[in-house]
């Protein structure tokens, strides 16, 4: 599978269970039993589809401007601190006033969140293009 299709599909299951995690965790960060960790979860989910949108579009376009082409260690090293620390900052307010928790609390469970998803991103891309294949661009 390769092309849009293969990013449609890449997109859906991986927000699809990221949803379900992230979910659970508001569960039990919630003060209450109530359908607002699913719809915390829900708005995580289409903020970080935006932001992953927002951020490629202006990194890429930042990185045309350089001299030195390619995507080394550093680069992506930057880019994915730049990543998580926009969409901290983006998430962290929303966090500790939809869960009723202080900030700080809010900074650990995003902090958590982060952490896990770094692994878990590991983890179902290598899923991924075991079951779909490698993209044309690795093969």
């Amino acid at each position: 599978m390769q092309g849009v299709k293969r990013r449609i599909t890449y997109v859906f299951f991986y927000e699809a269970i990221t949803l379900v995690l992230i979910s659970v965790a508001f569960h039990f960060c919630a003060d209450d039993d109530s359908g607002h960790p699913l719809i915390l979860g829900v708005i995580t989910v289409v903020l970080a589809i935006l932001w992953n949108t927002l951020y490629n579009t202006l990194f890429e376009r930042w990185e045309k401007t350089l001299v030195t082409r390619g995507r080394g260690i550093r680069r992506r090293v930057l880019h994915a601190i730049g990543f998580e620390v926009g969409f901290v900052a983006v998430t962290l307010p929303i966090f500790s006033w939809w869960l009723n928790i202080s900030l700080w609390d809010a900074f650990l469970l995003d902090a958590g969140l982060t952490l896990f998803f770094m692994f878990f991103t590991f983890f179902y891309n290598w899923l991924f293009d075991l079951i779909f294949g490698l993209p044309m661009s690795a093969q």
